[in-house]
């Protein structure tokens, strides 16, 4: 597998995108913002993140995602460590990432990659999305907000 980030002028993988957040208009505002990665095998794109810079020497990892069929084979892990690795070059100086209550996985991944749990948004997606959003059983209602020092 290969990571790389998004070539000037190619689309970006948006339904990939979706996945991790269903907001187009927050997608696209993150692609252009940011800098976006995908992750490909045998010329197939199977994963991808975005990192966007938010405050001087803090970035924020976003809209990471694997295509469905390539899940439990360790990709998210290793998008998570390569956005790291990436954001250390880049002399970031703090990575953050969030997700909802109900991400049970996601949750579990970020820690075991050393984030920790740095606060919560109550109410963030009940608040910022039309359409209620139910994952793992669980209505996702707060952003779980996550930081890691580089």
């Amino acid at each position: 597998m290969d990571i790389r980030i998004l070539k000037k002028g190619e689309k970006p993988p948006m339904e990939l995108l979706l996945l991790a957040d269903p907001s187009k208009e927050i997608v696209e505002e993150h692609v252009n913002k940011g800098e976006c990665f995908v992750a490909e095998q045998e010329q197939q794109v199977i994963g991808v993140y975005v990192l966007l810079p938010t405050r001087p020497e803090t970035v924020e990892l976003v809209n990471v995602s694997v295509v469905e069929e390539q899940h439990g084979r360790g990709i998210g892990k290793q998008l998570v460590m390569n956005a790291i690795r990436i954001a250390k070059t880049k002399g970031y100086k703090t990575i953050e990432i969030g997700t909802g209550n109900s991400s049970i996985g996601q949750l579990a991944l970020y820690q075991k990659c050393g984030f920790r749990i740095i606060g919560v948004d109550m109410d963030f997606f009940v608040k910022h999305y039309p359409e209620e959003i139910f994952e793992n059983g669980i209505q996702c209602r707060d952003m779980v907000r996550l930081s890691q020092d580089l």
